[in-house]
């Protein structure tokens, strides 16, 4: 019996869902290295390597063989082809763009342990999708607002979601659509970087997101009375931002967000809220060029820096902050902790605070493979993100779930322990 490689779901699985992935048809204790490919949309090659030996039956099973050392990573590790996948060009970030494809992943096994690997013994390809099956994408273009609407299959009304990312700009579309596929209505929002809003992170307003606060709020299909806000990095002071000075947010989850408006000025109507100074003589390089921004920020509870603090206890909502306590883009548990300090200082109830040792900035949905170091746009040299591999791909399979229960709870009053499955 030729080897030939065993997938479950067998040809496509959404990319936040397991893989269980088994080999059949080796010889016993059959030494073998399994490779999983991946190119991304602009063609650049993302890949994972493990060894491993077959058992006394020639039947190698993922699930319950752990990897020998050498590859990618070691130890039992069923997802470990997916979590470890790393870019063959410098300094790059896996992201999905057209939430519409799905990702091709190649799965080859080859004969032994060497470098260069030994002769192909089998290959199989695997679709890792971003849509469930009846969701919908609604390109939203209303007024000023510039979005994607993912609306769950069925007949709703949906839990209300806005979804915010960082200084990359643009509109990523990938965390909205996975969190609509467990029954969320989840819009996608541009701030700036994207069609014809601001090009660069000089200022914004805030009537602009009030703008997508009541279109979420008025929509047909979305539950009130009130919405949730989901945003990373500097998504996520915007959103504290939105939740202290909007009607209608219920709940606010913020990962790696900071509680000090950052990097650019803030207007909303006739209030002014400066951005935190940052000094680039606190920026380290490592030899290879790479920049640590961890210091570069500076403390907003400093003297005239102070003014860059968002007053979220006027909030009127719920918090939950995630947060990689390897996180080198600033400092991420400081803000959470200043941010709970700040609540409960004014009577409001204190924040959920979930730390995840070992993870990085980008707590991204799960299985993503860490970006260690990436450029970065403000700086516009890669700087490090931080984080460890394998505690990094926990803490997003963790978080995607703490995120998704406490939305369920704040935005319904049901407890978290209700089914997130359609």
């Amino acid at each position: 019996m030729a080897p030939s490689i065993c997938l479950s779901p067998a040809a496509r699985s959404l990319f936040d869902e397991p893989l269980a992935i088994a080999v059949q048809g080796l010889g016993p204790r059959q030494q073998v290295t399994l490779r999983t490919s991946l190119r991304d949309e602009t063609g650049e090659l993302f890949q994972a390597c493990a060894r491993y030996q077959a058992g006394d039956d020639g039947q190698l099973d993922l699930a319950h063989c752990p990897a020998l050392p050498g590859g990618s990573f070691s130890g039992l590790e069923p997802m470990g082809l997916l979590w470890a996948l790393q870019p063959q060009k410098p300094f790059w970030r896996l992201v999905k763009r057209d939430v519409q494809s799905p990702f091709l992943l190649q799965l080859e096994v080859f004969e032994g342990h060497g470098e260069p690997p030994g002769r192909l013994l089998a290959q199989a390809q695997h679709e890792r999708a971003f849509l469930r099956d009846g969701v919908q994408r609604i390109p939203v273009r209303e007024g000023k607002i510039r979005a994607t609407l993912f609306l769950p299959p069925g007949k709703g009304p949906f839990l209300g979601i806005i979804d915010l990312y960082g200084t990359g700009g643009g509109l990523p579309e990938y965390r909205a659509c996975l969190l609509a596929n467990y029954g969320f209505a989840v819009l996608a929002l541009a701030f700036y970087s994207y069609e014809d809003l601001p090009k660069e992170m000089k200022e914004f307003h805030l009537e602009y997101f009030e703008e997508a606060v009541n279109y979420m709020l008025q929509h047909a299909q979305v539950k009130g009375p009130g919405i949730g806000l989901l945003g990373i990095s500097k998504g996520g002071d915007l959103c504290v931002s939105m939740a202290s000075f909007l009607k209608g947010i219920t709940a606010t989850a913020l990962i790696n967000g900071s509680v000090a408006n950052v990097g650019a000025v803030l207007r909303y109507k006739d209030v002014t809220i400066p951005a935190l100074g940052i000094n680039a003589k606190r920026v380290k390089f490592s030899k290879s060029g790479i920049a640590d921004i961890f210091d570069a920020v500076d403390n907003p509870l400093e003297g005239p820096n102070r003014q860059s603090l968002i007053p979220l206890e006027k909030a009127e909502c719920r918090f939950l902050f995630i947060v990689g306590q390897d996180d080198r883009n600033w400092k991420s548990e400081f803000f959470a902790v200043e941010g709970s300090k700040r609540l409960q200082a004014h009577g409001k109830e204190k924040p959920e605070i979930i730390c995840y040792p070992g993870a990085g900035h980008y707590i991204e949905p799960p299985f993503f493979p860490m970006c260690a170091a990436s450029m970065h746009l403000l700086v516009g040299k890669p700087v490090v993100w931080g984080g460890e591999p394998k505690a990094h791909c926990e803490a997003q399979i963790d978080a995607w779930r703490q995120i998704q229960a406490f939305f369920r709870k704040h935005l319904t009053g049901k407890p978290s322990g209700t089914s997130s499955k359609l």
